[in-house]
């Protein structure tokens, strides 16, 4: 059996970037990750999109996406997800905001006809996308988006990397009501995992705060740039923020190669995933590369996985 890895990149834009443009930066820094990521091996990278978040530079999913097809040749690469029911985003693009969340299961049909081949009569046309037959997944946090996959017979990710408290509930849920379909024959089952490696636990567990950081201000509702790692961060913070991060980063390795090694194998043992879905939210990009280097050697090390 082998676990294929991929990676998770939100495209951090970083605190003091003094560019005109500091999303620049980011985006070279995104096609150097994914450059580096393709010769070690990994086998997607997923740009994520989120909107309104002053630390994340990915929002124009299908822009980005060109730009790192255009400097890769074999890694695929998608949109991990696209949000077609953000109802904020929805305003601000004038769309239908008595729209129900109940809905969704119908803009999903809707999104997979478009790559369909196109039928005789059919009023909109996706062009050039007709007929491309893009793969789906569903990408969710929670039990619906099991119940949906699994109804659609589509691969499944889970976002257990920061939100993985129904994670394993919504794994079994998923393979046992899967119907397959024209995609898929059997379950498949991508999980968020987030890894922090370095040459030594106390360096990854330092590259490791801005992360933790991250979190602390995205759940205070003070959201901004991606920090710079700073030294003995989780022994500053209350024990109600403390205990915020052993929830929402659980899904996590941080430290050296062995210390990697065995968080990783024992995930892949408790939840039985296909594929890891692998975010380094690191601030110094050379170290966010030598991160993903070393789980890519890790990988290699180990029989049943391959990056």
């Amino acid at each position: 059996m082998t676990i294929p890895l991929s990676v998770l990149d939100l495209a951090p834009i970083l605190a003091g970037a003094d560019s005109p443009n500091p999303a620049t930066q980011s985006f070279r820094n995104t096609l150097d990750l994914a450059q580096h990521c393709e010769r070690w091996g990994y086998r997607r990278y997923w740009l994520a999109e989120h909107h309104g978040m002053p630390g994340i530079a990915s929002a124009a999913t299908a822009v980005v996406i060109g730009h790192v097809a255009a400097g890769t040749s074999t890694i695929r690469v998608g949109a991990g997800g696209v949000m077609l029911t953000d109802q904020i985003t929805m305003r601000a693009l004038r769309r239908n905001l008595d729209a129900d969340v109940d809905q969704f299961p119908q803009d999903v049909l809707e999104l997979m006809q478009y790559f369909a081949p196109a039928q005789s009569g059919q009023a909109v046309q996706a062009v050039p996308g007709a007929g491309l037959s893009v793969p789906l997944w569903i990408l969710g946090s929670s039990l619906f988006g099991a119940q949906l996959a699994g109804a659609l017979g589509l691969p499944f990710a889970f976002a257990s990397h920061f939100a993985p408290q129904q994670m394993l509930q919504a794994i079994s849920l998923y393979r046992r009501n899967f119907q397959p379909s024209s995609q898929l024959a059997k379950p498949y089952v991508m999980l968020g995992f987030n890894v922090f490696a370095a040459d030594s636990d106390s360096a990854a567990q330092f590259l490791a705060s801005s992360m933790q950081q991250a979190f602390v201000k995205l759940r205070r509702g003070t959201p901004g740039r991606f920090p710079p790692p700073t030294d003995n961060f989780l022994a500053s913070l209350p024990s109600a923020d403390k205990f915020l991060l052993d929830q929402v980063l659980s899904c996590s390795a941080i430290g050296a190669a062995a210390t990697i090694h065995n968080s990783i194998t024992a995930f892949i043992e408790r939840t039985g995933a296909d594929e890891l879905m692998i975010t380094s939210s690191i601030f110094d990009h050379q170290a966010r590369l030598r991160s993903y280097e070393i789980l890519a050697e890790v990988a290699r090390d180990i029989a049943k996985f391959v990056p």
